[in-house]
């Protein structure tokens, strides 16, 4: 193996292999986390040719993650998201030329917002991507000139590695698509799971989200890999989708309680209160946000589903 490959290959985390050594603090903060700026971008080996790559970005004066996967066969790379800049999804394939050799060849838009799509000319010419008709109808003339449009579920066959993308419900965007390997048993559900990040909801649909979590947890996975916050262990991974399932429930709930005492949205946004949430990275920004969203599908006013 050539030196920049091998010590690339040595710096890799494997996740499977190696467990915590200490009580891994539960945030998505990266001071918190006790993470630098340094140790970013990160990649970590979650099985034989798969990867995350978490890269830091900013939300006003808060800092945490954006997560792609990629998957490296001997009939090229298939990577799960990009980043939200030229530069940074530029990085991130270099990033990827470090430890194969191998193309860029499959590309899949798992979620349709600009902090996974922004970047998207820096992969190379010709890729194949894969998007739900929905996220296409969403990103309008940004989104993939020619792309294979995922209604539910398409099988792709790498060398030996079978990869699946599904669509497992409505969620953070309304086209949110998941990458499934069987094999490998590892599941990453872009921006459906937010790590110890609040529930944005801009553009989501509440309650088909906890629906599409459940059909997840259904799911024969040992690693689910979240769009957002850090990724850890399978078992602290698989603790924190459940968290997160919970947190969304209780952002329904309160935005529920809020409608039904015939409380303004603009006054519920204001007073709304999420109990042990209040900490969470992002609730600044987007409690008022999550409630104005649940008001909205309180009121029957969210979209219908894209069909074909």
């Amino acid at each position: 193996m050539p030196a920049a490959l091998l010590c690339t290959a040595l710096t890799l985390v494997s996740l499977i292999a190696a467990a915590p050594q200490t009580p891994v603090v539960r945030t998505g903060d990266p001071a918190k986390r006790g993470l630098p700026e340094s140790a970013f971008p990160r990649i970590q080996k979650l099985a034989e040719g798969v990867y995350s790559y978490e890269q830091l970005r900013s939300a006003g004066t808060e800092r945490f993650t954006t997560v792609s996967l990629f998957v490296v066969t001997p009939a090229g790379v298939l990577v799960a998201d990009g980043q939200g800049s030229v530069a940074e999804t530029k990085r991130m394939v270099d990033e990827i030329a470090k430890v194969s050799r191998q193309p860029i060849t499959h590309v899949v838009v798992a979620s349709d917002h600009g902090d996974h799509t922004a970047g998207n000319a820096a992969f190379p010419a010709g890729v194949t991507y894969y998007i739900h008709p929905a996220s296409k109808a969403a990103m309008n003339t940004s989104a993939p000139a020619q792309a294979t449009l995922v209604m539910d579920k398409t099988v792709l066959t790498l060398g030996t590695t079978e990869i699946q993308v599904l669509f497992l419900g409505r969620a953070h965007t309304g086209g949110d698509l998941s990458v499934y390997l069987p094999r490998e048993r590892i599941l990453f559900m872009s921006e459906a799971y937010l790590n110890r990040i609040f529930p944005a909801m801009r553009s989501a649909f509440p309650s088909e989200w906890v629906k599409t979590i459940d059909a997840a947890m259904a799911m024969p996975v040992d690693v689910y890999v979240p769009g957002h916050g850090f990724v850890e262990s399978p078992a602290i991974l698989k603790e924190e989708l459940a968290t997160f399932r919970r947190a969304l429930v209780q952002v329904i709930a309160e935005g529920a309680r809020l409608h039904a005492a015939g409380i303004d949205v603009e006054a519920a946004a204001k007073q709304a209160a999420f109990g042990d949430l209040e900490g969470w990275t992002l609730r600044p920004s987007q409690a008022a946000i999550a409630i104005r969203r649940v008001y909205l599908e309180r009121d029957g006013k969210l979209p219908p589903p894209i069909k074909g």
